[in-house]
């Protein structure tokens, strides 16, 4: 609440934000051990090679299991900022400096007229809720990216389409917070940053597109939407494998490749609703774009082929962000995805053996946890959809009374 002098600081929040990340550094640092497989061993083993490829000049062109764009490089390279500690370590440091650029951008938002602070608590709460594995990966750096991207978009457009393609050339789902705007600056600044970011990496470093090629012969991660298929399908004679296959725990066999092209098929659904509602939508609320990102990653993550922890943390990051806007119709979908995220950390690292295994036990949290998912894509959908899209055939308003004129708000140029 603002008093006299302005909003105050908020203790609670960031108190909560120091404690729980002091806990996250110490597991991934190992002076607490996390029960399950070493969550650390990407950043140590394979982001490490990759740095050493990289500093040359060139991308890892003999390595399928690089499957990046090519402003990744930039992640993994970005260790080299701190030269006074280990590749690891500095790694580390780093990402805990984006969870916090993070959690600024959310509470300076948050303090604005018709705002609120519940987004900083989604954030405060959601990572620690996934476990060390949030500071192992890269992906809590590009989810910086897009938040502050969606953010953006309230005043700069053209700002919101420079984040966006950057973060699109780090890890591609970026792109889908461009969604939900209302106005052609956004796309314009996106089209014109990625081609030059692109152009740029494709003249200085060889291989910068190579990744292309490394996702055909995938196989159905074993923690995905498809995969209950088959972790089912074991205890009834299917005889395929379980393997780390393309840097991810794949099955692979009979019927394997039917299921994930169902699941692309079920992603170009997605992109047809989405489609379809942009052409539908008439009322673009300030908080619009916000929501339908949240929308657009949820229905992407939940019907890809991989659907691996870190992925949770772009949904943290875009539920904060919906969630800072009073008028976003995303508390539901955004509770449920905080849900989602402590099953995740059970069945990753936790209890990983028994998704393996597909024991009952593991295939009982991957049902809880990708049911979840599907509820609040569908709830999101649902809401987004009632929210922005009118009908002529709907009754009017009662003679005397209007509409408040804060939704109808056009984030139109």
């Amino acid at each position: 609440m603002a008093g006299a002098r302005g909003p105050r600081f908020p203790y609670a929040p960031v108190a909560v934000w120091g404690l729980t990340r002091l806990v996250l550094l110490l597991f991934v640092l190992k002076v607490f051990v996390f029960p399950g497989p070493d969550v650390t061993s990407d950043v140590a083993v394979t982001y490490r090679n990759w740095y050493e490829v990289l500093r040359t000049g060139t991308f890892p062109l003999d390595d399928v299991t690089w499957q990046y764009p090519p402003a990744a490089a930039l992640a993994i390279l970005s260790p080299a900022l701190l030269p006074f500690l280990a590749y690891t370590e500095a790694f580390f440091v780093l990402a805990l400096l984006a969870d916090l650029a993070v959690l600024a951008l959310l509470g300076y938002a948050g303090r604005r007229p018709g705002r609120s602070s519940r987004g900083v608590w989604v954030w405060v709460v959601g990572v620690p809720l996934l476990g060390p594995t949030v500071y192992a990966r890269y992906d809590v750096m590009v989810t910086a990216v897009a938040v502050a991207a969606v953010l953006a978009g309230v005043r700069h457009p053209r700002a919101m389409g420079v984040l966006a393609a950057f973060g699109a050339l780090l890890k591609v789902w970026p792109l889908l917070v461009l969604v939900g705007t209302a106005g052609r600056r956004a796309w314009a600044a996106a089209a014109a940053a990625g081609a030059g970011i692109a152009l740029a990496f494709a003249a200085l470093m060889p291989g910068a597109f190579a990744f292309l090629t490394f996702q055909r012969d995938r196989g159905t991660e074993v923690e995905s939407l498809g995969s209950l298929v088959f972790h089912v399908a074991r205890h009834h004679g299917w005889r395929g494998e379980v393997l780390l296959n393309y840097g991810s725990v794949e099955f692979l066999g009979p019927y394997v490749d039917v299921v994930s092209t169902v699941a692309l098929m079920l992603t170009g659904l997605a992109f047809g609703w989405l489609l379809l509602w942009r052409l539908c939508a008439t009322r673009f609320p300030e908080h619009t774009p916000a929501d339908a990102a949240f929308t657009a990653v949820l229905l992407f993550t939940t019907t890809s082929r991989v659907i691996s922890p870190q992925y949770m943390v772009w949904l943290v990051g875009l539920a904060a962000v919906c969630l800072v806007f009073r008028g976003s119709r995303m508390g539901l979908p955004a509770g449920m995805v905080l849900v989602a995220c402590f099953f995740t950390v059970l069945e990753f690292p936790l209890y990983f053996a028994d998704v393996v295994g597909s024991t009952g036990f593991g295939i009982t949290l991957l049902a809880v946890r990708n049911g979840l998912l599907v509820a609040a894509t569908v709830t999101a959908g649902v809401l987004l959809w009632r929210d922005t899209v009118s009908y002529a055939d709907r009754a009017p308003a009662p003679a005397g009374r209007e509409a408040p004129a804060g939704n109808e708000e056009s984030l139109a140029p």
